[in-house]
């Protein structure tokens, strides 16, 4: 089986750009790029390791390649709220975060908007594995604008 990079990146340059449209950021992919980046790179430092490698294995590879880049698997981050989670982000953002990130109302919003787009790939039930996981002022980001 050959492996099509100029498919990887068609459809990453697709999601992107649907991403960006969703967050209201008038087609600026860098940004969203840096956004969607920051905040899965926050998700993973406080789930499981195993519940990474779950979630990673529902990924199409650009996602796949997004999450562990620069991952060194270390000591997980303790957050117990969503402000926390937001300050956790913003790390990982860096420099560009005040820009990224204008407020918590507004990170919020990016949160629960990647989600949403998350659930293109990923099952009810590994969404369900990953909610128990997070501190209770954060779990409404998974289901948040779900029908059942």
């Amino acid at each position: 089986m050959a492996l099509n990079f100029n498919q990887f990146a068609v459809e990453a340059n697709n999601f992107l750009k649907n991403y960006t449209k969703k967050l209201n950021l008038d087609g600026d992919t860098e940004k969203g790029g840096r956004i969607l980046s920051s905040i899965l790179h926050g998700l993973r430092e406080i789930i499981s390791m195993e519940e990474s490698l779950q979630l990673m294995a529902q990924f199409p590879m650009f996602l796949k390649g997004v999450y562990v880049n620069g991952w060194s698997g270390g000591k997980k981050e303790k957050v117990k709220n969503m402000t926390e989670f937001i300050d956790l982000i913003r790390k990982f953002d860096g420099a560009t975060s005040i820009y990224d990130f204008e407020s918590d109302e507004v990170a919020e919003s990016y949160i629960i908007s990647t989600f949403i787009a998350l659930r293109k790939y990923v099952s009810l039930g590994e969404l369900e594995d990953i909610r128990t996981e997070l501190p209770k002022d954060i779990k409404h980001v998974v289901y948040h604008n779900i029908m059942f």
